[in-house]
């Protein structure tokens, strides 16, 4: 930790001075790295920043810093499960306020990653981006073949900001582990570290391309949906070369109006699209904000095959930028459904074991209130008909929920529930009146029937069946090392002590009488010595001037009859 705080002790510094120039100053003094900042008391918590709240601040400082702690920022407004709900609705209106790089230095990059040179690989090449971010940035070229061409290339030098960055945050939430107990309990270092491994999955752009095949392959039957295909030969980690698509962004509302689009289907068939790959495939795409989402132009009719009417006003949907998708495993939509099924039965038990299955709840939860909570959440859409129902309002009461009584929720349904807030965000500004659970309610139905059929039964109990029989061949093993550890004398024993102080009382007094006794003991030794000394002595000394076996002895019969009296006493408590 010190070699790293060396290495990087100016970044350590303008860290740390951000942290005090919002008002967190007493943070760093915590976590003992005032030291780190010079003339710190003027900069420490200025008189501004007690105007605004703890979001605005920490926001703030996200933006401060740079590029690796917006996207952070970013990426932590997904933790519902750890975060107040104002601190996420500050991190949510994180934008990426970074000037685009030069075309120089994307033409380096470039030509590093492909191995060749610019004008060789494209055609034209737009030196504007047409859209830039922290991590990277977005031309508009043709290849050779004249194919039109979206360039996603990676910031320079934005991997090495990137790690610095993380080692220093993960280095500071040591420190606080060590140092703070809140920091402690929600595991400061792991949260880290998971933020991190999401910032890594974004930094690799061959990731994103696959995502992106991948959920065109849902879609491969659907012509309605569009993801951009990818140039594999042209792409890197660090270069992404895709197919350039054109249409209307979602919050381009009246020049949809004039081309004759109706919001209201837009909005069925953008929720229908992300509904289906959270349901059906599992992979989704988890930012789904009006910018990664296209209305592309109708499908022609081919010839001898007209359109039929009732298809001329579905658009097609577009789908840009997957860097941030989720999964939800069979085992994850498992337990997704048992949460729907207990909803809709109105039972609580039912909820918290979805809940527990789902997450983490942690051993010290109250569970009292947590069931009070649940019962809450129940009452509260008891009999309320889906088509009236918010979807973001009861994803955000489960967050509430989980936030209070610090259930750690996996990262993929963090995301989901995300995409699912962004979604109905996105819907409502098309048709106020639309309701996303709706649409929603045919792929739930859909996923409970999956749950219970029986070829998913049978393949549930199979599993199971493994996993027992697995269970039962271990168990000569694991009876040969109990043997073993019997016979050597060491069995590891932990008990659980509801009244612990009362137990402690117990034992310190257990304990005081064991010393009393060994001290009798020794007292009586000592006497013994003394009678055979003076039994068998020829010459008289110092102790035959003095009656001191009487003295002695009137010494062991009164600590004789204070350890029974006290055993006596206690006896009766």
């Amino acid at each position: 930790m010190l070699g790293r705080r060396i290495r990087h002790l100016q970044r350590y510094r303008e860290i740390l001075l951000a942290f005090a120039r919002n008002g967190f100053g007493y943070f760093v003094r915590e976590l003992g790295l005032l030291k780190l900042i010079p003339h710190w008391r003027t900069v420490e918590e200025p008189s501004h920043t007690a105007a605004r709240t703890t979001g605005e601040r920490i926001r703030s400082f996200l933006q401060e810093l740079g590029p690796a702690f917006v996207k952070l920022g970013q990426i932590a407004s997904t933790r519902h499960d750890l975060l107040p709900a104002d601190i996420v609705e500050e991190l949510r209106q994180l934008q990426d306020k970074v000037p685009p790089f030069s075309f120089e230095e994307a033409r380096r990059v470039i030509e590093e990653e492909l191995g060749a040179p610019l004008e060789s690989v494209f055609l034209e090449f737009g030196r504007e981006p047409v859209a830039a971010a922290s991590i990277g940035q977005v031309h508009y070229a043709r290849l050779l073949s004249g194919e039109e061409v979206a360039v996603k290339i990676q910031r320079p030098g934005i991997r090495k900001i990137v790690d610095t960055d993380l080692e220093i945050l993960l280095d500071l939430a040591r420190i606080a582990e060590n140092r703070l107990q809140w920091a402690a309990q929600y595991q400061a270092a792991e949260l880290v570290d998971e933020l991190a491994a999401s910032l890594a999955a974004e930094l690799d752009y061959t990731l994103e391309g696959r995502s992106a095949e991948r959920i065109a392959a849902q879609f491969k039957d659907n012509p309605r949906v569009r993801v951009p295909a990818i140039y594999w030969d042209l792409s890197s980690k660090r270069v992404l070369t895709m197919e350039f698509m054109r249409g209307i962004q979602l919050h381009d509302r009246e020049k949809l109006r004039r081309e004759g689009y109706e919001l209201k289907a837009i909005a069925e068939s953008v929720a229908g699209v992300i509904l289906e790959q959270v349901f059906v495939s599992g992979l989704f795409h988890a930012d789904p904000h009006p910018g990664n989402i296209l209305v592309m132009e109708r499908p022609e009719a081919a010839p001898g095959k007209p359109v039929p009417e009732a298809d001329k006003q579905k658009p097609v949907i577009g789908l840009l930028d997957f860097g941030m998708t989720g999964r939800l495993t069979p085992g994850m939509k498992g337990h997704f459904a048992s949460l729907v099924i207990a909803l809709r039965r109105q039972s609580t038990d039912g909820v918290i074991k979805a809940i527990d299955e789902m997450g983490l709840i942690p051993e010290d939860a109250d569970w009292r209130e947590l069931r009070r909570d649940v019962d809450k959440l129940r009452e509260k859409y008891y009999q309320v008909p889906f088509s009236e129902i918010s979807l973001g309002e009861s994803v955000t009461d489960l967050f509430h929920v989980s936030y209070k009584h610090r259930i750690r929720m996996p990262s993929d349904f963090m995301l989901l529930g995300k995409a699912l807030l962004t979604l109905e965000g996105v819907i409502t500004a098309l048709d106020p009146e639309f309701s996303v659970v709706s649409v929603a309610e045919p792929f739930g139905r859909r996923l409970l029937l999956e749950r219970l059929h029986p070829g998913r039964l049978a393949e549930s109990a199979a599993g199971y069946a493994i996993e027992y029989a697995s269970l039962l061949s271990e168990i000569p093993s694991r009876l040969r090392s109990l043997g073993r550890i019997l016979m050597r004398g060491k069995l590891p024993l932990e008990l659980a002590v509801p009244d612990v102080d009362r137990v402690m009382q117990r034992l310190d007094r257990i304990s005081g009488r064991l010393s009393f006794s060994i001290v009798l003991l020794s007292f009586s030794i000592i006497m013994a010595g003394l009678i055979v000394g003076s039994s068998l002595g020829r010459q008289p000394g110092l102790l035959s001037r003095i009656p001191a076996l009487e003295i002695g002895f009137g010494i062991a019969a009164a600590m004789f009859f204070y350890m029974l009296v006290s055993i006596f006493r206690s006896g009766k408590k």
